[in-house]
């Protein structure tokens, strides 16, 4: 039999040989072709306008053009020089000067390569068409791409920062960077920038991978606690489709869903002021992830949250995230959606803010009333996560001795407090007690008497 066919394939000689050599490129191509053509579960898109208007400087990026949707804006062109410059330092980065010109022509062409034979894939990660050409796109690519892995590096490693580089010594364009890539709009997909960090000449003091290098770059700003380093290391380095995505990982809850007993049970609970006056508790209570919150013997355990100038933004763009993937538990839609429940007017902040589950670095009460209000509008949440922990409060508020006395004796018109309620058990335990020693006495009077 011929060893060779027409299928373009050196078959074995003998069954001792397992060795098969596949020159069929078509084939490979085409089965490529259609695994990255899977639509995947995961991808970037643009805020819904009905969400944007919300709060327009949320979403839009201010600075800086990360990925395609805002690629070529007029208003973001001024930071495109620093992206050159960027690309220029990581790609020409060797010991040797003299091998500077050679090693900067191979490391480019190493990373247009790469690029090109995953441009498809890149395409594919974002909801909508991009209009840019092959050149382009991996041009875009590679200039976001490497920006944001030198940018990393700087951050990590000051001594690899220069005096006259304004994105580190000029006041307030660092912070402003830094929140414009949490943006959902302005993500590159994350293998690209694997990719590019697996091919670029890395400094020598670099050892870190590239999620470490990125969790550094964001830890200041992941609501966490600070004695849980590790544990959200560890949950950034879990897989994600691009930046936002990884911070996404770290605020997923770590303990157990409590799941509904009923079906259909109430999605929402009552404000914290009025949870409060049926008396039940609320603590502050450090968790491994801002989402932990429960309900244990009467007290909702909220973990301790800091709302400051970036709280919103990142918030905002979490749900947004969940909102367009759709596939997945809406996390931190749930919270989200919890915290509006609780927080309606500002005596429920005031609760919260005393109770230090909230910490308002601004001192304005209606700020963080507004910010849950507007956060997420809809008046229901598909799979809420909380719609066990609400049945377990609402049920505590049914069978509860401390409601049921409240009901009982307290007045409508009467200011519905724990204190109120608790004066008002010690008077009727106070007649109960007196009425009985009374009984007792003419009991006894009557015995003696006969």
């Amino acid at each position: 039999m011929d060893s060779n066919n027409s299928s373009g394939r050196q078959l074995p000689a003998s069954r001792d040989n397992v060795t098969i050599e596949i020159k069929d490129d078509t084939l490979v191509s085409s089965i490529k072709e259609k695994m990255e053509n899977t639509s995947p579960l995961l991808c970037i898109c643009r805020v819904p306008e009905t969400t944007r208007k919300e709060n327009e400087n949320a979403y839009a990026p201010g600075i800086i053009s990360i990925g395609p949707l805002h690629h070529g804006k007029p208003t973001l062109k001024q930071m495109e020089d620093h992206k050159w410059r960027y690309l220029y330092t990581l790609l020409s980065r060797k010991p040797s000067q003299q091998e500077v010109a050679t090693n900067l022509e191979a490391s480019l062409d190493g990373c247009v390569k790469s690029l090109r034979e995953s441009e498809h894939r890149a395409r594919k990660c974002y909801a909508e068409d991009i209009n840019l050409t092959s050149d382009e796109f991996v041009e875009m690519m590679l200039l976001d791409g490497c920006f944001i892995i030198e940018l990393f590096l700087k951050y990590a490693f000051r001594g690899l920062r220069r005096r006259s580089d304004p994105i580190f010594f000029t006041t307030g364009i660092f912070c402003s960077l830094r929140l414009n890539m949490i943006l959902l709009e302005n993500q590159l997909p994350f293998f690209v920038l694997q990719q590019l960090f697996n091919i670029v000449p890395l400094p020598r003091q670099c050892t870190q991978s590239l999620t470490e290098l990125a969790f550094r770059f964001f830890e200041s700003i992941i609501p966490k606690d600070k004695h849980d380093k590790h544990v959200f290391q560890e949950k950034f380095n879990l897989e994600g489709n691009h930046l936002l995505d990884l911070i996404h990982n770290c605020l997923l809850p770590t303990i157990s869903r409590v799941r509904p007993k009923k079906v259909g049970v109430q999605k929402r609970l009552d404000c914290a002021t009025k949870l409060q006056e049926e008396g039940i508790k609320f603590n502050d209570k450090t968790a491994h992830s801002l989402l932990d919150v429960r309900f244990v013997n009467g007290v909702i355990e909220i973990p301790p949250m800091k709302i400051l100038h970036y709280t919103e933004t990142l918030l905002r763009n979490l749900v947004a995230l969940e909102q367009c993937y759709g596939g997945c538990t809406p996390h931190v839609t749930s919270y989200a959606f919890l915290m509006k429940s609780l927080v309606c007017c500002e005596k429920d902040v005031r609760l919260l803010l005393r109770r230090e589950i909230l910490a308002n670095s601004s001192g304005s009460e209606i700020e963080v009333l507004d910010l849950f209000k507007s956060l997420y509008k809809e008046n229901d949440v598909k799979d809420f996560y909380y719609d066990g922990l609400c049945e377990q409060v609402n049920e505590y508020r049914r069978t509860s001795w401390f409601v049921w006395w409240r009901k009982l004796f307290l007045p409508n018109n009467v200011q519905k407090t724990p204190k109120s309620v608790m004066v008002l058990f010690a008077v009727v335990l106070f007649l109960l007690l007196t009425f009985l020693g009374t009984l007792f006495s003419i009991l006894s009077f009557s015995r003696h008497g006969l």
